[in-house]
């Protein structure tokens, strides 16, 4: 029987549903902006997606180019670099998807953000996807607690750089973004609020 855990591993359901779809498929370019120890590259990876990914966390960036050759042979090294997701080092319309999962929020203020959104739609060639899923007020902004700057204090005890769903559809259409689905909250009960923005360049 297979292990889906293992298969999968701890892969954003969200960004599983974009694949189920079919909006992310094999020859396509894909950049994890954000990528971490690659949380959301273990099936791709085994499966040979072709893939990209920075992080500003050089021990992620060991972690994940250690997962990648063991799980994709052949695969450079240097596809996974340290970097600051608003200065990738990627040319302009380098990539067919580019993906932040849990990364967004970590923005210090709205300049920040922006500089974020703006680099990952500059390396994203049109007719590309962006697929973001991160924290935002959506659903419990009566429990979020401002503290300038757009961010927040959460339930959950933690301290996060917050959207809304004003901000993300004028953001959308600052880009030229169309949405492929409409904005998707997730409320996490006396925690968080974690919203999928998915958009075609």
């Amino acid at each position: 029987m297979t292990d889906l855990a293992d298969l999968f591993g701890p892969i954003d359901i969200y960004l599983f549903d974009q694949l189920l779809r079919g909006r992310i498929r094999r020859g396509h370019r894909i950049v994890d902006a954000g990528c971490g120890s690659g949380r959301n590259l273990k099936w791709l990876l085994r499966e040979g997606y072709d893939l990209y990914g920075v992080d500003e966390n050089p021990q992620a960036i060991a972690a994940v180019r250690e997962l990648a050759a063991a799980l994709s042979a052949g695969l450079p090294s240097d596809r996974f670099r340290v970097a600051r997701v608003e200065a990738t080092g990627f040319p302009d319309a380098f990539a067919d998807v580019v993906m932040s999962s849990a990364v967004l929020h970590f923005a210090h203020d709205t300049a920040q953000f922006e500089a974020m959104v703006d680099e990952m739609w500059r390396i994203l060639h049109p007719g590309g996807l962006l697929f973001a899923r991160l924290a935002s007020t959506i659903g419990m902004a009566d429990r979020m607690q401002p503290l300038g700057n757009g961010r927040y204090h959460l339930p959950d005890g933690s301290e996060r750089y917050l959207v809304d769903e004003a901000q993300l559809m004028t953001c959308t259409r600052r880009l030229g973004g169309a949405l492929l689905d409409p904005l998707k909250t997730t409320v996490v009960q006396d925690a968080r609020c974690m919203t999928t923005w998915v958009l075609r360049k």
